[in-house]
C-alpha cells in the first residue's frame, strides 16, 4: 500500500481530525523568549598548548567613508553589500587570544576597557575572561601589537589600578614612546595619547620591549609590521610545531582590507607604509598557509588566508566544540 502525502491531501487529514488533535491541546502555548547568548570565549588546541579566545566585545566604526580610503566611496558599499554586510555601519570585532603554554599564560591585546569611545558594545574583555574560567591573577605575559585605544584600554580599571597584577607587559619601545609621549596631548591625538599614558605608565616597570623577529617568550616570535603605528607589530604563536599568525592590525577588514590590500584606512599613522607591510606579510602568510588569529575579524577570528588575484581571501575556520 502507498501513500499520496500531497498538500491537499494533508490539508484534509487536519480538517478532518481538528487542529487541537493533530498539534496537540497546547499547540497555541507560547514559550517565552529568553534573550540570552552562550558565554563569549571559544577553545581550542594547539600543539601541546591550548588556546582560549575571548571577545572585548563588537567595535562599530560607523560608515565606511572617510575611513577606508583610496577606493571610491559607492566600491567600498558594493564590496560590503555584496558579501551581506552593512554598507551604513562596518562593525568590527575585538578577538583577544589567551593561549596557555602549561608553563605560563599569555594574553594578546586588552580591548577598549573603560573608554565608551567607540559606543557601549565594547569593554566586556573581563567579563569574557570570567565566563571562560579563567582569573585575570593567573595571566603571566600581556603581548601588546601596538598602543592604539582598543589594544591597551584594558590594562588597568577605571580607577587607574592594573587588572593583572602578576603579569609582565611586552611591547614595541617606539610605540610606547610615540603615544605615552605628552608632547602630544596638544595635537589631534589627544584621546589616544590620554588612553595610553593612562593604561601604559602605571604598569611601566613591568613592560619589557622586544625587537623584531625575537622571540621574546618561548612560543612567541615579533614581527615588524610598521604603518598602522610606528610600533606595530604582529606576532607568530607556536606549539609542537603547530602555529598561527596573530595579526593585530595587520588588515581590520576581512573584505575591504583584504581583497584590496592596498585600500587604505585613516586610523593608520602612514597609510602607505601600513598597506606595504600588510601586502608584505600577507604574501608571506598566505605563501605559507600559516593560520591566522585576526583581531577584529567576526567572532571567534580564526581562519585561513589564500592569495587571489588583486588581493586576498579570509576562510574562516568552522567552530568545533570537541577539544
Amino acid at each position: 500500500m502507498t501513500y499520496d502525502l500531497s498538500r491537499r491531501s494533508l490539508l484534509a487529514l487536519g480538517a478532518g481530525l481538528g487542529a487541537s488533535t493533530v498539534l496537540g491541546s497546547n499547540a497555541f502555548a507560547r514559550a517565552p523568549k529568553l534573550g540570552t547568548q552562550p558565554a563569549y570565549f571559544y577553545r581550542f588546541g594547539l600543539g601541546d598548548a591550548e588556546v582560549t579566545v575571548v571577545s572585548d566585545g563588537p567595535l562599530p566604526l560607523g560608515p565606511p567613508k572617510g575611513t577606508f580610503i583610496g577606493v571610491p566611496d559607492e566600491e567600498v558599499k558594493k564590496m560590503l553589500s555584496d558579501n551581506f554586510l552593512s554598507a551604513e555601519n562596518v562593525v568590527l570585532e575585538q578577538n583577544s587570544p589567551i593561549v596557555n603554554m602549561g608553563d605560563r599564560l599569555v594574553l594578546f591585546d586588552t580591548g577598549m576597557g573603560t573608554s565608551k569611545a567607540f559606543g557601549p558594545t565594547t569593554g566586556r574583555q573581563q567579563k569574557s575572561m570570567a565566563e571562560a574560567g579563567i582569573k585575570p591573577a593567573d595571566i603571566d605575559a600581556v603581548v601588546l601589537s601596538h598602543a592604539h585605544i582598543d589594544h591597551i584600554g584594558g590594562i588597568v580599571d577605571v580607577d587607574g589600578k592594573p587588572l593583572f597584577p602578576n603579569a609582565q607587559y611586552y611591547i614595541a619601545q617606539s610605540d610606547f614612546d610615540f603615544w605615552t609621549d605628552e608632547g602630544k596631548l596638544g595635537s589631534p591625538l589627544k584621546d589616544f595619547v590620554v588612553h595610553a599614558r593612562k593604561n601604559l605608565l602605571p604598569v611601566r616597570d613591568r613592560l619589557v620591549f622586544f625587537k623584531d623577529g625575537q622571540e621574546f617568550l618561548p612560543g612567541v616570535q615579533a614581527m615588524a609590521a610598521p604603518g598602522h603605528t610606528v610600533g606595530h607589530t604582529i606576532f607568530m604563536v607556536s606549539s609542537a610545531g603547530k602555529s598561527f599568525a596573530f595579526l593585530g592590525d595587520l588588515t581590520h577588514h576581512p573584505i575591504l582590507l583584504l581583497e584590496k590590500p592596498r585600500m587604505q584606512f585613516s586610523y593608520d599613522t602612514d597609510p602607505q607604509q601600513a598597506a606595504e607591510s600588510r601586502v608584505k606579510l600577507l604574501d608571506m602568510i598566505a605563501g605559507n598557509k600559516i593560520p591566522v588569529m585576526s583581531y577584529h575579524f567576526a567572532w571567534p577570528g580564526y581562519g585561513h588566508i589564500a592569495k587571489t588575484s588583486e588581493g586576498f581571501h579570509y576562510y574562516p575556520e568552522a567552530m568545533s566544540l570537541n577539544l
